[in-house]
């Protein structure tokens, strides 16, 4: 299986075939806190676009705008592929204000959209795609993902924060063969969301190094790292991924750091190259 890392949390993986899956994919980084008129400079991750067309499915571990970008995916699937998702929360419009910007959007774009429950499995060409608990940071629903194809199995966190599933995901569904995990540890005070809490929303990278430990996968990759700061509404942790990769190595994880756009090849129980 080949792993292209597209920035950001954005993940392309292909068969030998030719099919592949979307996670997360980003096209407008920008786009992302519109709503909130964040409209001077602020640092935006580097995104690179999956290939266009050729994705049997585009998996979302949840519906905020930098994960669930409608445009990235209407370009990376084919005809009539589906949108998978977690299943929708509960509560009123204020509830789900940070869902709504990615909601409609999808909802304009016309997509076919299929909710996947937690430890729910599906079929899309050669992948079985499984959704995974997480733990969301503001508490919107969300899902990781585990992506298996020709015997190799690709984990994607999300942005999840830390949480009591890991072991459980790793009995029952490990070895992994790549872990994909958000290291930005980003603090966040968002207005439907006040007081802000002053802990991570998403893991850290100390977090990081334990789950990625926890779980027990071959190689971890760090994602959801550099990129978006802005003042009095998100606050990254800086150089995340050299900090995780140096955490990590402390646990005995073995790392690879990729740039966006970077593709390698994965193979079951074997290094990668």
């Amino acid at each position: 299986m080949e792993l292209t890392w597209l920035g950001w949390a954005g993940v392309e993986l292909a068969t030998d075939g030719g099919a592949t899956v979307v996670i997360d994919p980003l096209d407008d980084p920008r786009a992302v806190f519109a709503p909130l008129r964040a409209d001077g400079d602020f640092a935006m991750p580097e995104v690179t676009a999956p290939t266009p067309g050729a994705a049997v499915a585009g998996l979302v571990t949840h519906l905020h705008r930098d994960h669930a970008d409608a445009g990235a995916l209407a370009s990376a699937l084919v005809p009539g592929a589906s949108v998978y998702e977690p299943p929708a929360g509960v509560g009123d419009a204020t509830d789900a204000l940070a869902l709504a910007q990615a909601e409609y959007e999808l909802e304009q774009a016309g997509l076919p959209r299929r909710e996947v429950a937690p430890w729910e499995s599906v079929e899309a060409g050669p992948f079985t795609l499984t959704a995974l608990p997480a733990s969301d940071g503001i508490g919107d629903p969300q899902v990781a993902w585990l992506v298996e194809a020709g015997g190799v199995r690709v984990l994607h966190l999300g942005d999840t924060m830390f949480h009591g599933a890991w072991w459980r995901i790793a009995r029952r569904h490990g070895p992994f063969d790549v872990v994909l995990v958000p290291v930005n540890g980003a603090q966040v005070a968002f207005p439907h969301r006040i007081p802000a809490s002053p802990f991570p929303a998403a893991l850290d990278p100390d977090q990081a190094a334990v789950a990625a430990e926890i779980l027990g996968g071959e190689v971890a990759i760090p994602i959801h790292a550099e990129g978006y700061e802005l003042d009095g509404i998100y606050h990254p942790v800086q150089g995340a991924a050299e900090r995780f990769a140096e955490r990590a190595a402390a646990r005995g994880v073995d790392t690879r750091l990729l740039a966006p756009g970077e593709t390698i090849t994965v193979a079951p129980a074997a290094a990668i190259g």
